[in-house]
């Protein structure tokens, strides 16, 4: 992947924040790491912080700097990105894990979903997106390229073990979803738009590798009915 002239300087607008966002990326090839170095020097909003070559490093690093978005390749020498997430989840880092990945079986995009990734992207990205994803899942949100999202979707049955990488939120609009709210109504409920409420249940379907919200609301009762 390569800056190129598509990624233009771009301010912080709209960012309550004025601070840069701080990325620590986690691959093992040089190209990459020095086009993603080169793509990140014209983005006011964007700092780079660090740079691993490996999974332990990758540990390492975001331990060590706290950087709010780790750019995470899955295929890393020795502890590779699943391995990754498994253990940044263990330590209950802050660090929104963005994939970003030359290519993962057909579960991969699910499975990284659901070790606590906030997205999953492919190396052939075009650079402006990758920094609009970036910014997206510092702010919260759940990013799936195209494929990776036709892959969740596809999935035949949801995996109730995905419910525990939602967040606060996305939990809440699970529980009004079970409780066959629309999308104006869980808006009322939690006092947001229902732009919002549509990015969190995308979220929410796309972590539970569900195709739509009444898969998703059976997952959730099936996941209450085993807690009792």
């Amino acid at each position: 992947m390569t800056a190129g002239p598509a990624a233009g300087r771009h301010p912080p607008s709209g960012r309550p924040d004025p601070r840069p966002i701080t990325v620590v990326i986690a691959d093992d090839h040089p190209v990459v790491l020095q086009g993603l170095a080169v793509l990140f020097e014209v983005q006011d909003d964007l700092s780079l912080v660090g740079q691993a070559s490996d999974g332990a490093e990758a540990i390492r690093l975001t331990r060590e700097l706290d950087p709010d978005v780790l750019l995470l390749d899955l295929k890393l020498p020795g502890l590779d990105g699943m391995g990754v997430l498994s253990q940044l989840r263990t330590m209950g880092t802050r660090a929104r894990v963005l994939v970003l990945t030359s290519g993962a079986g057909p579960g991969g995009p699910a499975l990284a979903l659901q070790a606590g990734a906030a997205g999953f992207l492919y190396k052939d990205v075009d650079p402006d997106a990758l920094v609009r994803a970036i910014r997206s899942v510092h702010d919260g949100n759940t990013v799936l390229a195209p494929e990776a999202a036709g892959l969740v979707a596809a999935r035949p049955r949801g995996d109730p073990r995905g419910i525990f990488a939602l967040t606060a939120r996305e939990r809440e609009v699970l529980a009004l979803l079970a409780d066959g709210r629309s999308n104006r109504e869980i808006a009322r409920t939690l006092r947001v738009t229902e732009k919002t409420v549509k990015t969190h249940v995308s979220a929410v379907l796309a972590k539970l590798g569900v195709a739509d919200r009444t898969q998703a609301a059976l997952l959730a009762v099936r996941q209450s009915g085993a807690d009792r």
